[in-house]
């Protein structure tokens, strides 16, 4: 297939358009660089930059089939910070992408947003059928998305499904996490590691857990980005899907440090420091709609192995 892929230049993206050319796709990124880089742009993917807002100047005659957007801002802490932000690149911004996309022949759609539309469930796993509830400004962006991209499947307009990925960590070969402000926490556990900082912060201990930490659902990156492969033969036009991606398993943030230490043998102190606003205690995925539709069984469940997929990614990380 001929696929546009919006948002390549960061660590989700790269990987995802990684995979596609694997499987024999052709792709075109589209990315402002603004909190990417170019070089993560895999070889044999052809690249335009641009905002997400100007897509139809590289959609007009292009021949594309099919889109895969992600090019969404994802920073919880910002999004508290700055809402219109948010509002203006990730509800704003993606509508314009969907009008661009109303030529013929783009008749499909994949979104990739995160788990924030659920907010602070009071389930212990969340499904699809999960009450979505978001806390912060970027959940509830990408809870807007979701309604107007099934608006306008319901509509005839495409077929799309949203991939809602929890944690994502772990890197594949050649490509992984590079923010220019990392938040993001193996990454951030590593530079203590190798000394680039102090300590690791660990932002509230008083949630309602086993260890009083936060609890999440952390996925490896590639297992994100092969979910992509059969999405994009899953949805006929006019259908529109939701489709968790998770392992449906629980890691304290307190686990995330001791893997760091049993890779790399440092002792990695951390310090406690009240929680983030926006933040919550609990996000645990069900994937057993992502088994049957669209047939996606997560390869690499294990923590301490996506921490040595990243450790291994920077050399100089373990030098």
């Amino acid at each position: 297939m001929r696929l546009l892929v919006t948002g390549d230049a960061g660590d989700i993206g790269s990987v995802v358009v990684a995979r596609l050319l694997e499987e024999g796709h052709h792709v075109t990124v589209f990315d402002d660089l603004s909190k990417g880089y170019r070089d993560t742009v895999p070889a044999g993917a052809r690249f335009e930059q641009g905002r997400i807002h100007d897509t139809a100047r590289v959609i007009d005659g292009a021949g594309f089939e099919a889109v895969v957007h992600l090019a969404a801002f994802s920073r919880v802490g910002e999004s508290v910070e700055h809402p219109a932000r948010y509002e203006e690149n990730n509800v704003l911004g993606t509508a314009r992408l969907c009008n661009a996309t109303q030529t013929p022949g783009v008749n499909k759609i994949i979104i990739s947003p995160t788990a924030a539309v659920y907010g602070e469930p009071v389930v212990a796993i969340i499904t699809e059928e999960t009450k979505t509830a978001p806390v912060n400004p970027y959940g509830s962006s990408n809870l807007a998305l979701d309604n107007d991209l099934a608006r306008r499947a319901h509509a005839g307009e495409c077929a799309a499904i949203n991939l809602h990925h929890f944690n994502v960590a772990g890197a594949y070969g050649s490509y992984g996490e590079r923010h220019r402000q990392e938040t993001h926490l193996v990454p951030i556990a590593l530079e203590v590691a190798t000394g680039k900082r102090a300590s690791l912060t660990i932002f509230g201990d008083d949630f309602p857990t086993s260890d009083v930490t936060r609890v999440r659902d952390y996925i490896h990156v590639r297992d994100i980005a092969n979910a992509h492969v059969p999405a994009l033969a899953a949805q006929e036009v006019g259908q529109h899907d939701i489709v968790n991606l998770g392992n449906c398993s629980r890691f304290s943030v307190q686990d995330v440090p001791e893997a760091v230490r049993n890779v790399t043998g440092h002792l990695l102190p951390t310090k406690i420091s009240p929680r983030r606003a926006g933040a919550p205690g609990v996000l645990v995925a069900s994937n057993e709609r992502a088994r049957t539709h669209p047939v996606w069984i997560p390869e690499l469940p294990d923590v301490t192995t996506m921490v040595e997929n990243v450790w291994r990614f920077v050399p100089e990380r373990a030098a």
